[in-house]
């Protein structure tokens, strides 16, 4: 999956002793852009950390979601494999785009009326 925003806050690293030896993580929160801008914090491990860009850079983030079993609660990690800086400067957010309006919408707008002396309560639109 892929996500586009501005980094909004790096947060501090981490590290510890594993079964498989010393590991590093980092996580930072990342702001889509839009009209309903989200943030999301995504975890970076290992050496990745140094592709984390300061804070107000513009990047695309391809990431792995994650959830697992603890005790009867569940957690969900949001992880990346992938941070690019936006050359552009431009972030777009890979959101949904909002709804048609009313001028947009099916029926008159493609030349067909809807009279209600024509359609009964048991008639279906198909």
């Amino acid at each position: 999956m892929e996500l586009n925003g501005r980094v909004h806050t790096v947060l501090a690293e981490q590290s510890g002793q594993g079964k498989n030896g010393t590991w590093r993580k980092r996580e930072f929160i990342l702001e889509t852009e839009g009209q309903y801008p989200k943030k999301v914090c995504i975890a970076v491990w290992g050496d990745k950390i140094d592709q984390i860009p300061q804070e107000g850079a513009s990047v695309n983030v391809s990431f792995d979601v994650e959830s697992r079993e603890y005790n009867e609660k569940w957690y969900t990690d949001v992880k990346a494999w992938k941070i690019t800086a936006n050359v552009s400067g431009e972030a777009t957010s890979t959101q949904t785009p909002p709804p048609p309006t009313v001028e947009n919408l099916p029926g008159e707008a493609a030349g067909v009326s809807f009279d209600s002396d024509t359609v009964s309560d048991d008639d279906l639109p198909f």
